[in-house]
């Protein structure tokens, strides 16, 4: 089996839209793929430059569950994407970035582990991808930045290894901490830090 590494993203439920909302930013221009219709909980609508299990008929997620989506995203260039395309170089745009994908998302809109919050998955989808995952700041960037722009509470890089490095908490970047670890024993006390601070900022 390879290895599936990925990010996960924890924004309020209310700030769903405005997560997907910078995703379709960070799509690649003139993707052939139709536009896919969305319903989130609640019955608000969006519609995004992705396919839903490579299909692009509308999604109803009004009544929760999951919503899953594959993605391509535009990462800037570093040294460990410059490697992961070696051999299929896909060019850059005017900003140094180029696509990477498929990227498979799936939305949980009630996660067991979270409550009253949703969480944003992102898998890669090749092992060579998820090694990328890791060791690229780049790619780590993306997605703190989409956890800050969403306004959310905490992304997490899963590697595999039964514990999480946290990449951001609380609206700050954060490095060389994991859960479980030192400051966050087990996922209730991490859980417990982002709500304390979501209780006291207030939704966002």
């Amino acid at each position: 089996m390879g290895l599936d590494y990925g990010y996960e993203v924890i924004v309020p439920p209310q700030n769903v839209a405005r997560a997907l909302a910078r995703l379709v930013e960070l799509a690649p221009r003139g993707r052939n793929a139709p536009p896919l219709p969305v319903t989130l909980p609640g019955g608000e609508r969006l519609t995004v430059p992705f396919t839903s299990h490579f299909r692009s008929e509308p999604v109803d997620c009004s009544a929760g569950g999951t919503l899953d989506l594959d993605t391509s995203l535009m990462i800037g260039v570093d040294d460990a994407v410059r490697e992961f395309h070696l051999r299929d170089d896909r060019g850059t745009d005017e900003r140094g970035r180029t696509p990477v994908g498929y990227v498979y998302l799936t939305v949980r809109f009630s996660p067991r582990e979270y409550p009253g919050f949703t969480s944003l998955e992102f898998t890669a989808a090749t092992s060579d991808m998820s090694r990328m995952f890791e060791r690229s700041a780049s790619v780590r960037k993306v997605f703190t930045d989409l956890t800050a722009a969403a306004g959310g509470v905490c992304c997490l890089l899963d590697t595999e290894t039964g514990s999480y490095d946290i990449c951001w908490l609380n609206g700050e970047t954060v490095s060389g901490e994991t859960v479980p670890g030192s400051r966050f024993p087990d996922f209730r006390a991490l859980v417990a830090a982002w709500r304390e601070s979501a209780d006291r900022n207030g939704s966002t």
